[in-house]
């Protein structure tokens, strides 16, 4: 199971990764001022993540997905990293 972990970077902002259950990084926030903030993210990407329209899949040129995920407004909230053919991944 994944799981969210906070971090605070040199210059003092806090943010978060999204790790998976082998522990890989699938997703870094932006850099939040508050570790409050930060929070409200994580929440936010709970909350926007249960519905398949807030996601925008997408294959690079180099034949990795990846995909957005989209607040309500349509803004793109976060991007989540590259992830292999081979993990079964389809973008439709």
């Amino acid at each position: 199971m994944g799981k969210f972990v906070i971090t605070k970077r040199k210059n003092g902002e806090y943010q978060f990764n999204l790790e998976a259950g082998n522990g890989r990084i699938i997703l870094t926030s932006e850099g939040y001022v508050y570790k409050t903030s930060c929070n409200n993210g994580i929440n936010s990407v709970k909350e926007n993540s249960q519905l398949d329209a807030r996601f925008d899949k997408k294959v690079s040129s180099n034949g990795k997905y990846y995909f957005n995920l989209k607040a309500t407004n349509g803004q793109i909230m976060e991007r989540v990293k590259f992830m292999s053919p081979a993990l079964g991944v389809t973008v439709e």
